[in-house]
Parts: C-alpha cells; structure tokens; sequence
C-alpha cells in the first residue's frame, strides 16, 4: 500500500501530468494514466486537484469530478482504489477459459487466499480479471504488472509467484 500522500504531493503529481499532456479533453485519460502510474492509484484527491486545474473561467471549461471518476473506473489499467505492489490481471475472456483458464483462476485465488479485486494484507498482491488482452493465441494468460505469461497451467503458478520474492 501506498503511504497517505498529502495534498501538495497529489497537487504536484496533477501539475506534471497536466503539464506533460496538457489541458484538452483528450489529455484526461493520459493524465489520469499518469497520476496511476505514479501514485499506484488515483485517489479522490487527484479528481478534486485534477477538476480545480484543469478548470478554465476564460474557456468556459469544467470537468465534474464525477466525469473524471467515471473515466477512471471504466479502464481496468486505472484504479481508483489502493493495490497490491503487485496486480495480476487475469484474462477471464472465453478464449482463455476454453484452453483452461478455470484451472488457473482457481489456482491462482487459492494460491492467494483472494477473491477478484482483493489485495493481501501485506500489500503484496492484488488480483484482478480483466478481458482481453489481447493474446488469445498464447491463453491462458496472466499479466503480473507489465510482465505476460502465456499458456500457463496449473503447476506453474507458484513458480511464476516466486519470481517476485
């Protein structure tokens, strides 16, 4: 889990994203891809810095907060909650099912002691599902960060665990 930030730091983070991507409409999502990336999530002091910033009395522009929040819960690579230092995301689409994917979401939730969306109580992981990613011809597939493991099985999952001692 990420320390509780104070106000300046989440201000500071939203002042770089903005002035990295600028204040146009289509600058939210990497704007918003950018305070994850850096804090791990964006929490609901980024919406409130991220509205009072990008708000523009000359241009007749305001973002709600809610449309902000709203962008973020919709992409699955954003989170608006804490996560684990490590987030798996497991595709739960048919592709992946057919060739096993049951076998390992199962595994991998026993393996954890977690249920989709849940971290572990020392911060290690969190496990989420996610559709596809794209690699259908290589499912099963899990995401661990920005690392991809194809045709997983069963057995392999401990080891793949281990690899992030």
């Amino acid at each position: 889990m990420i320390a509780p930030l104070i106000e300046s730091e989440v201000a500071a983070i939203v002042r770089e994203a903005i002035k990295e991507h600028g204040i146009q409409r289509d600058a939210l999502i990497p704007i918003l891809s950018e305070i994850n990336h850096k804090l791990g999530y964006i929490p609901g002091e980024a919406f409130r810095e991220m509205r009072k910033q990008l708000h523009d009395p000359a241009r007749q522009a305001y973002i709600a907060e809610s449309q902000l929040y709203g962008l973020a819960s919709f992409y699955d690579m954003l989170s608006t909650k804490s996560r684990g230092r490590h987030v798996i995301k497991f595709c739960e689409n048919a592709p992946c099912h057919v060739v096993g994917g049951k076998a390992i979401w199962d595994g991998l939730r026993e393996t954890l002691g977690l249920e989709n969306g849940e971290t572990t109580p020392d911060d290690k992981w969190t496990l989420v599902t996610t559709s596809c990613l794209g690699l259908c011809s290589v499912g099963p597939v899990v995401l661990i960060d920005e690392d991809m493991y194809g045709n997983v099985t069963p057995e392999q999952i401990s080891k793949i665990l281990d690899h992030y001692e």
